[in-house]
Formats: C-alpha cells, structure tokens, sequence
C-alpha cells in the first residue's frame, strides 16, 4: 500500500448513487455498495466529510418549474430530501462497525446534529464518518457548491465529486460513445469551457481555496483508494 496523498477528503455523492440508474428513492443494494466503498477508504486512516445530494427524491430547481411550487420552499424540499439520503447512509454504515454523525445546515433536531464546522471537525478527528447534510441551508445554492463551501470550511485535502461516469469528458459520454476523457483540468479551463463538472461558484470558491478537485466513477472497484495515493484516475482539476 503506497503513501496517502490526501488525509482529509471531502467526498460528494448525488443522490442518485442511491438509487439504481434512471430510478427513484434509496435501493438498498445500492445504498450498502456505496457504504462498503467509504468503508474501505476510511480504513486508509482517511478523515471523511461526505456532502449528500437528493436529486434521487427531488431537485429544487426542476420540480419548482414543473409545479406551482416557488423555487425557494422546492429548495427547502430539496434541503429535507438529503437528510434523509444522510440517515440511510449512516444507519447502513453503522450496521457495518463505522462510526458516523449526520450534521445539517437546516435544524431536525430529532434525527440529526446541526452543522458547527468546530463539532463537525472534531468527529472526523475522532474517525467518524461526518456526513453533511441540508445543503448550505440556504436557497438557490445547489449541493455542489455546498461540497466547495464544506471542503473550504474544513480544510479538506481535496473534493472528490463521485459520479457514475469516468471523470470529465467534452461532450456526453452517454448520447456520444466518441466523448473525449480530459485526465487534468485547470479551473479556469471548466468555466472557459463552461463543462459541466459542477456549478460555477463551486469550481470558483476551489480555485479561490487551492482545493483540488477530482472526478471519478464511484462505481469502478478502488477507483477512490487509487485516488488517494496519487495514482491517475479520472480527472483533476487543479
């Protein structure tokens, strides 16, 4: 086993990576392969913050346009739909022996601890899992940015965005099987570029903060331990 590069890491994870591709809500194969997956890296001696998504429930902006719901109350919606991917994940991976804590930017007191980046650091110090969720808290921010904010907040080595696709490419790799893979990426070149890695105020507030960010295929075996001793997987944007 080589040397980590990175000893905190910020990890996002969309809400679809709970569900099965094109599916809905949480599948619990899916949602216990992703619970291994953090497993195996926090085994490296990793500290992990992992920002959820809840685009497997309900995106904000998409379902405020397709209702008579205003954007910032489908927003709030949105805020609920990742506490509840973060309970899943931290019951799943409480069941396998990991240590975990879900801390929310919106109060629900009942289930989970509000977000206080001194409380949050402390638990991945302690090796926990530390799993935020709520978003930033606020309205029309989406959770990418949020991932920028967290990683920024507290002092995280890197950002993985875990998709289900191999890292960045020119052009949909889905509709177009010849879509060029970029390996390295400045920041500059994503907003230039305007590629679709994640929102512009995430990709800036990186680039303000010297975060790297890497984009990978969670779904690969071992693509994130690679990552984390420096090996070429997916794309870096540096």
């Amino acid at each position: 086993m080589g040397k980590l590069k990175y000893k905190r890491i910020l990890l996002k994870l969309s809400g679809e990576s709970f569900c099965k591709a094109g599916g809905f809500g949480i599948d619990g194969q899916q949602l216990a392969s992703l619970a291994e997956r953090i497993i195996q890296i926090q085994k490296l001696g990793t500290q992990i913050a992992i920002v959820v998504g809840g685009g497997n429930f309900l995106r904000g902006e998409t379902f405020s346009k397709a209702s008579h719901i205003p954007r910032h109350t489908a927003d709030y919606m949105g805020m609920l739909a990742t506490v509840i991917n973060a309970c899943a994940l931290q019951e799943t991976l409480e069941k396998m022996g990991q240590p975990t804590r879900v801390l929310s930017a919106i109060e629900v007191s009942a289930i989970c601890e509000p977000f206080i980046r001194r409380r949050a650091i402390r638990h991945l110090e302690m090796g926990r899992v530390t799993i935020l969720a709520g978003g930033t808290g606020n309205p029309f921010f989406s959770t990418d940015t949020c991932a920028a904010l967290r990683a920024s907040e507290l002092d995280a080595d890197v950002l993985i965005k875990a998709t289900k696709v191999d890292g960045v490419y020119d052009d949909d790799p889905v509709k177009n099987p010849k879509a060029k893979l970029f390996d390295k990426l400045r920041y500059q070149d994503v907003l230039k570029k305007n590629l679709r890695v994640m929102d512009h105020s995430a990709i800036s507030l990186c680039s303000e903060n010297k975060i790297p960010i890497i984009v990978l295929n969670i779904f690969r075996k071992g693509t994130i331990t690679k990552s984390l001793l420096g090996e070429k997987i997916g794309t870096i944007v540096s």
